[in-house]
Parts: structure tokens; sequence; C-alpha cells
């Protein structure tokens, strides 16, 4: 699984980076993640409000940090 946590590093990119980076450890999920910060690539996601998550090339979240529980429940499906 491929994981990319869009944003441009604000606050919310970052614990949404930090939250999702513990769901994985913790669940011992097989994922690569990477952190997209430039505006333009973050842009042909179609995103307009960050933080956002992708999971293999398709945005799951948007504009939001979602509870550990719903990370998990998206992750592990």
């Amino acid at each position: 699984m491929e994981i990319k946590i869009l944003g441009p590093g604000c606050a919310k990119c970052k614990t949404l980076d930090k939250l999702t980076r513990e769901v994985v450890e913790k669940n011992g999920i097989n994922a690569t993640i990477s952190k997209v910060e430039d505006i333009m690539e973050i842009m042909k996601y179609g995103v307009m409000s960050t933080p956002a998550l992708v999971v293999d090339e398709k945005v799951v979240i948007k504009g939001r940090v979602p509870s550990s529980d719903e990370l998990k429940q998206l992750l592990t499906k």
C-alpha cells in the first residue's frame, strides 16, 4: 500500500503525518508513507483544502484530520 500525505507543512498536515505513521506502525500495516508538500503536485489530485490522505493514488480524506479509529478502518479494509 502506498500512502501520501498532501499538505504544505501546516500544523494539521504534520498531525495527519504523525497519526498515519502511528496507525501504520501500531497495526503492522505494510505501507510506504510519503509527504507531498509541492502545491503543484497537490493540485494534481484535485485537492483544494489540506491536509489530504491519498491511499494507492485515491484521495480518501481531504481538509481534515481523521480520528485514529477512522484512519485504522480506512487503512485495514
